[in-house]
């Protein structure tokens, strides 16, 4: 009996090759979900996953996110299936960011890479073909991130590590869903989790990984240890650096970029719907206009750099569709 075909699509055509009637079916039922739910930021699609699921294998889908970037996770999955409709974008401010700086020399560094979307992304041709480090806290993850890295020739190093203030440490992570694991410490009650070693920012400089005065973007998505994991990098963020974080629409102190501005002394700068362009934000008060959901996070650009300042701000306003 031959082996089942790979599943594989192709978000440039819409082509699904190598499902099964049924699994056709289903990708159409995560389709249609997605596009469901988009008014209400994708509420409810994990749930409608979850019952399309107990009607198919599991098994792994790699979708083209482009002609030189392949990604893949569980089909089904409640979180990265929003991609098998191809009228949804993935946090597009910070595609946009990226596509705008492809002719730059950098190394980005994917804090929180959970399965390397980001880190796929970054290293791909049309992206600048840029070094990558990848840097996940979740034994899970960092096997599905692996496997990207597989998929992509191994052009992006993996380190299993929680990103936080100090290195050597140990730390507990624990939840249900592969993008929202929190770090805290271990209860002792027996709840699921493990124990993970944790590393800085700035030891990236002392490992060699990267160099003073090197250019970098770094994206942290931490399990809500965005501020621990930048007074962790105060080296690195007098670095030729941005850094992307997410400010959480439900925090309405600001507390992330109040760090950031008030005590790291950075330029902030965040992606406003209604101009469609990246505004400096000068006084926090403008994330009370633009943060206009609590069920999600905002991201910010913060940087210490004039070149990466000059960059952010020549970034023309993105079309309307």
């Amino acid at each position: 009996m031959s082996a089942v075909p790979p599943m594989s699509y192709d978000r440039a055509t819409g082509r699904l090759e190598g499902a099964t009637a049924v699994e056709r079916c289903a990708a159409l039922a995560f389709k249609a979900g997605a596009r469901a739910s988009s008014p209400m930021h994708y509420r409810g699609f994990s749930v409608g996953c979850r019952m399309v699921n107990t009607l198919i294998d599991q098994r792994e889908i790699m979708v083209m996110l482009n002609e030189d970037a392949r990604f893949a996770f569980p089909f089904g999955d409640g979180y990265w299936s929003l991609l098998l409709d191809r009228g949804f974008v993935y946090e597009g401010e910070i595609e946009q960011f990226l596509r705008s700086i492809a002719d730059v020399d950098y190394c980005f560094v994917d804090g929180g890479a959970n399965f390397g979307f980001w880190s796929v992304l970054a290293s791909s041709r049309p992206f600048g073909s840029h070094p990558v480090i990848s840097i996940e806290a979740s034994t899970a993850n960092a096997a599905r991130l692996s496997r990207n890295a597989e998929l992509n020739g191994g052009r992006f190093k993996i380190l299993h590590r929680a990103l936080g203030l100090t290195s050597g440490n140990q730390v507990w992570l624990s939840g249900a869903k592969h993008e929202a694991f929190r770090v805290g410490e271990d209860a002792g009650d027996g709840a699921a989790g493990e124990s993970v070693e944790m590393i800085s920012l700035d030891s990236l400089l002392d490992q060699g990984l990267v160099s003073a005065g090197q250019r970098l973007v770094i994206k942290l998505d931490v399990e809500g240890m965005e501020i621990e994991a930048a007074r962790g990098g105060k080296r690195i963020l007098a670095n030729e650096t941005v850094i992307i974080v997410e400010d959480h629409g439900a925090d309405r102190a600001h507390t992330v970029s109040r760090y950031l501005l008030e005590e790291a002394g950075c330029r902030l700068f965040v992606f406003d719907e209604a101009s469609q362009s990246y505004e400096a934000l000068t006084e926090l008060s403008v994330l009370d206009r633009i943060k206009t959901s609590t069920a999600f996070g905002y991201n910010v650009f913060a940087t210490n750099s004039a070149y990466w300042e000059e960059r952010i701000r020549s970034i023309p306003p993105l079309k309307r569709h």
